[in-house]
């Protein structure tokens, strides 16, 4: 089991005390594709940032297990964490373009993380970036090593991202919303080659995501939240014969090319399932 959760509560100080955003969240991952998904606020992020312990310091964070393939995360040092953190989980952030440092070319970034984790000469990263930036599909990878991130179009910006993630050849893969800044086709384009990517080298998956199509297609697991804690958890495959009303509203929100409406429904929240 790579990655395990069990009963995650994440406080935030706030004048009138603490605030819990996430309310007793548990789950695993092996090597699989686990998708989260749900509204914007609804702790799917802060869930994935408690496991590599990358939240704020004033954040208060209490489990009764936060393991990552053994390790207790809330008593492993910095020094243990720093092997675990993009050496043996990657994570992928939303948009390129807030994540790429501006003054420093594609392929010294990419040869940057690959000799963080294992070492070796300059010469030697560079033309592992090189082979990596060919892995993520992008056509002409010496040309585009050359560039800067201003360069480079979003979806070239997420490859590239994927690509310094895969450097130290990590068993796990956390993806925040990697295709939310992006069209359709290049969406469809950067998760077929995580897929890809995923399938080859035997990762677990944790994809997070407003989209419950696509998750659906692309996972193998979902796990709902809402107001900081999982509601519904069920196989892809049965994601629309989901029984939770949230889920079900979620559902109905989306709109249909094979059955238009002339208005969407709306989604009437219940006070009761913020509950558990």
């Amino acid at each position: 089991m790579l990655a395990e959760i069990d009963n995650l509560r994440i406080s935030f100080p706030t004048p009138s005390g603490f605030y819990e955003a996430v309310r007793g969240v548990s789950l695993k991952l092996g090597q699989e594709k686990l998708g989260i998904v749900g509204e914007s606020g609804s702790g799917k992020s802060l869930t994935a940032r408690a496991l590599m312990r990358l939240l704020p310091s004033q954040a208060r964070i209490e489990a009764d297990t936060l393991r990552f393939d053994g390790i207790d995360i809330l008593s492993a040092s910095e020094q243990q964490m720093r092997a675990v953190r993009g050496k043996r989980a990657g994570f992928i952030l939303q948009d390129p373009k807030y994540s790429l440092n501006p003054v420093k070319s594609i392929g010294a970034l990419v040869a940057e993380v690959w000799r963080l984790h294992k070492g070796g000469s300059r010469r030697e990263a560079m033309e592992a970036a090189i082979n990596l930036l060919e892995q993520v599909k992008i056509r002409d990878p010496h040309r585009v090593a050359k560039s800067y991130p201003h360069e480079i179009s979003g979806g070239m910006g997420q490859r590239v991202m994927i690509a310094m993630m895969l450097a130290p050849d990590p068993e796990m893969l956390i993806a925040d919303e990697p295709t939310s800044a992006l069209d359709a086709t290049v969406q469809a384009e950067i998760l077929r080659l995580i897929e890809e990517l995923v399938s080859e080298r035997g990762m677990g998956l944790l994809l997070i995501s407003h989209d419950l199509p696509l998750v659906s297609h692309f996972c193998d697991r979902v796990m709902v939240m809402y107001a900081g804690r999982v509601v519904e958890e069920l196989a892809a495959s049965e994601l629309s014969s989901a029984h939770h009303p949230y889920t079900r509203g979620l559902l109905d929100c989306i709109p249909s090319l094979s059955r238009p409406q002339e208005r969407l429904s709306v989604l009437n929240r219940d006070p009761a399932w913020a509950n558990p």
